[in-house]
């Protein structure tokens, strides 16, 4: 008899602990849904704003149907709900594992234009942003692999759809560079550290010939030539200034006052 009662504690006993281990899960309630519906409900939860639940049906739809119409798309969607996440390190690695599995995939483009978005962390219209923060405030790696990726986006695909705002970004990013090397040439030359300040002002002059920012960047070229006692090399830079910026009213105005128009700041 009590050896009974010992098998029946027993089995009660493995009931009971096999009944904790599932205790609080939830059942999968996609288990069984077709492709179809399993796309359709996770891009619903991805429209209306719930990216870890929409990640994880478009993860379960890879899974489970890995040669599907839907998998390239659902691995599309996932890079997405990561950049809508702010979530970027994994937004980027999602793009760069589509882009080499998929390089000839028809939608192809839109990863090149994404990963650029994602590096721009753009949460704005392109130029709402520009007036909302200081451009020189931005991360520079950021800003130079988000114009690497849109550069070549534009130069890989100049026919995409995406083309055009890659186009706008990069002569956003352009300046936003060109501005945050002035930025720093300031900083420098304010601190006394000419030869650095002539670096960076080189730089734009160089670089970013196009810019707003080159006539700023000649200005400091000049100041710090002078600071260094380089007498030929700021007038050298002196002559090249007043040869593309002739009309400078700050120029014409120092000079009315008897003032050398290149020590203005």
């Amino acid at each position: 008899m009590l050896k009974n009662s010992l098998k029946l504690a027993l089995i009660v006993l493995a009931l009971l602990t096999s009944g904790c281990g599932s205790l609080g899960e939830k059942p999968d309630e996609t288990k069984g849904w077709s492709a179809d519906k399993l796309y359709a409900e996770a891009l619903d939860e991805l429209q209306r704003g719930a990216y870890d639940k929409s990640i994880k049906m478009f993860e379960k739809l890879e899974s489970r149907f890995p040669f599907g119409q839907y998998a390239q798309q659902a691995q599309m969607q996932i890079a997405y709900a990561y950049y809508k996440q702010n979530e970027q390190a994994q937004c980027l690695a999602a793009i760069e594992r589509f882009i080499r599995l998929h390089p000839n995939h028809p939608n192809v483009d839109y990863m090149y234009y994404l990963r650029g978005l994602a590096n721009f962390n753009d949460r704005k219209g392109l130029f709402d942003f520009v007036s909302a923060q200081d451009p020189t405030e931005r991360d520079p790696k950021a800003a130079r692999a988000a114009f690497d990726a849109f550069k070549q986006l534009v130069e890989r695909f100049p026919d995409s759809r995406y083309a055009s705002d890659a186009q706008d970004r990069l002569k956003y990013l352009v300046e936003a560079m060109a501005q945050y090397e002035v930025h720093v040439a300031r900083y420098y030359f304010r601190r006394g550290a000419y030869v650095a300040s002539l670096n960076r002002a080189q730089n734009v002059v160089r670089n970013y010939p196009a810019s707003g920012s080159v006539r700023s960047a000649l200005r400091l070229e000049i100041l710090a030539y002078d600071a260094l006692g380089m007498e030929q090399l700021r007038d050298d830079a002196k002559r090249v200034y007043e040869l593309n910026y002739k009309d400078d009213a700050l120029a014409k105005a120092a000079e009315a006052a008897g003032k050398p128009w290149w020590k203005v700041w």
